[in-house]
């Protein structure tokens, strides 16, 4: 097969940004067999008209937010005079972004939004999160604080920020973090006294808080863990707060500012443009959000809107990552190329085709996984799937996250020594990805969650459905008797096996909990991979319902069996892993 068939489009110069649009109008309406645009919505929106959607926005990504993404990581995010100032252009990029209505897009109906499906909106995430990771992050948080608020804030608080959070003229945060109290929420220290006047007076100090302060808009909503006095002690005792920086006037607008300082902003390894504050409360204003004591109920609301939406930058990061790549080895002239004539760029080494492959791959099954993911929590009330989507949260996290890490080194190796120039930009997604993992629950708090909630409280029930679904798309693989095809089915059938046994052993170690959770990582990289093949094999059969091969098509066909030998393969030595239980 020619170097040139597995392109993810045309090659264009490795600084921009080609959103992916003709996949996902592929995903959205084909590969899962039916148009889930239409299923979700009732048939009020197709996938076609979500494809006009994603035209417009895939060229406000790739000309708006793209050209932003360097300058605001050689600049960064600066804090002057007590007050973050964002790189030249953001401030006019994100009202231009807001205005265009792509914030409300995807915020549900309930909450005022446009009430877009969660399969479109991981399409939209992807745009943005590839164009400008940093600058994602900021509507991403803001999409969070909406759910919350709309599932738990009274109708006071809704009314009096909901409309400008939707409208995107507000932004929201997610106050967590403390000095002494990360992963584990139960030693958060910040106190909240009751006013006495339907408010409360909110003291201590959070870190870590993403978009915490900034320029881009006129006000930020911070939801705030906090203690109240005389609250149990642990997690039982948070409660949720919303602490606006600019406290409202009466006709609501934003008025007097109110007592939270940004004391320092974190020197970090990536997302520079992203700003990562310290921020102190110092008796500022704020208002119960849900009831007391009850705050992990309305945080988890946008933590697990948040794990989603990182998985997705998790795909974005990965994919800008191999189109640089892709680019650099289709122009990058370097020694005799085994087999092919002189002059043929370094994409058709061997080695650097087995990596773009790679890569491609990779990126393909996570793109399809994130529309299913997508798809399944639009359906989890009317079909009955809200345990299957539940299981799909913690997989997606990790899973998307890992391999942005793994895709943007493979792409630094690709460009050779070249890609540890900060230059060429492909350090940059390295440096970038490498959050990913941890922020929003790291991978062993995602693994720990699926192995403890998802599979061992339900004895393997909900797991053992994904399977059954798997088998499904297997047979309808094996009826086509192409070569592609038997081979995908016939090794992920394999892979569905080593599975159960690693599942059989996971739920054996019922008087040994260590155990479980000592492999916990290794089962969710295990089901994850088996997931990426099964996302394969949905893909391959709508290829085969074509009447004619496209190049694209061509490709897809090329990744599912690479992804099959070099990609499913690990989740027999993933199996003995899990089967081992903690060593030592």
């Amino acid at each position: 097969m020619a170097i040139a068939n597995f392109a993810p489009q045309t090659v264009a110069d490795a600084g921009t940004y080609v959103p992916p649009v003709a996949e996902y109008a592929f995903l959205l309406k084909e590969a899962f067999g039916t148009d889930v645009v239409a299923r979700a919505t009732g048939g009020a929106l197709s996938a076609d008209d979500a494809g006009d959607a994603l035209e417009a926005a895939g060229e406000f990504a790739a000309e708006v937010f793209a050209p932003l993404d360097r300058v605001g990581d050689q600049v960064g995010a600066q804090l002057v005079d007590g007050g973050v100032r964002t790189p030249d252009g953001f401030k006019e990029a994100y009202k231009a972004f807001a205005e265009a209505g792509w914030v409300s897009a995807s915020v549900s109906e309930e909450a005022g939004g446009d009430g877009l499906p969660g399969s479109v909106t991981a399409a939209l995430s992807e745009f943005w999160n590839a164009s400008n990771a940093a600058f994602a992050l900021c509507p991403g948080l803001s999409h969070g604080a909406i759910s919350a608020l709309q599932k738990n804030g009274s109708a006071e608080l809704r009314s009096s920020y909901l409309p400008k959070l939707v409208s995107g003229e507000w932004t929201g945060t997610m106050n967590l973090t403390e000095p002494q109290a990360g992963s584990d929420l139960g030693a958060v220290r910040t106190m909240a006294r009751d006013n006495g006047d339907g408010s409360w007076a909110v003291s201590g100090q959070k870190i870590f808080i993403t978009w915490g302060d900034h320029d881009v808009a006129d006000n930020i909503v911070h939801l705030v863990l906090a203690r109240t006095e005389g609250a149990p002690e642990g997690h039982r005792g948070l409660s949720l707060f919303l602490v606006p920086k600019f406290k409202l006037d009466a006709n609501g607008a934003p008025g007097e500012r109110n007592s939270v300082v940004t004391v320092g902003l974190e020197h970090k390894l990536g997302i520079h443009a992203s700003p990562t504050c310290v921020l102190q409360f110092e008796d500022a204003t704020g208002y119960l959000v849900g009831e007391l004591h009850q705050g992990l109920i309305g945080m988890f609301v946008m933590m697990n809107e948040a794990r989603v939406g990182i998985g997705v930058q998790g795909l974005g990061v990965a994919d800008r990552a191999y189109q640089r790549a892709f680019a650099y080895a289709h122009t990058r002239l370097q020694g005799s190329v085994l087999g092919l004539p002189e002059g043929t760029p370094i994409a058709g080494h061997p080695d650097v085709r087995r990596l773009l492959v790679s890569m491609s791959s990779r990126i393909s099954a996570m793109r399809a996984f994130s529309v299913l993911v997508g798809d399944v929590h639009d359906r989890a009330e009317s079909d009955g799937t809200g345990a299957l989507a539940e299981l799909f949260v913690p997989i997606l996290k990790s899973w998307l996250t890992e391999q942005a890490v793994h895709v943007s080194s493979d792409a630094v190796q690709v460009h050779g020594g070249m890609g540890f120039i900060e230059e060429t930009g492909a350090a940059q997604h390295f440096r970038d990805s490498r959050i990913l993992p941890i922020y929003e629950g790291t991978t062993a708090i995602q693994s720990n969650d699926l192995v403890g909630r998802k599979v061992l409280r339900d004895k393997g029930e909900t797991v053992s459905q994904v399977f059954a679904l798997i088998r499904e798309h297997l047979a309808a693989l094996t009826a086509t008797g192409n070569d592609v095809a038997k081979r995908l089915a016939e090794r992920t059938e394999r892979a569905v096996a080593a599975a159960e046994r690693a599942t059989q052993a996971l739920l054996g170690f019922g008087a040994s909990p260590r155990d479980a959770f000592a492999v916990s990582v290794p089962f969710q990289e295990l089901l994850a991979t088996l997931v990426g093949g099964w996302m394969h094999a949905t893909i391959v059969n709508a290829v085969l319902a074509h009447t004619e091969v496209s190049a694209d098509d061509e490709r897809r066909l090329l990744e599912a069996d690479f992804y099959s030998a070099h990609h499913l393969a690990r989740v027999h030595a993933l199996a003995e892993t899990v089967a081992a239980g903690e060593i030592g």
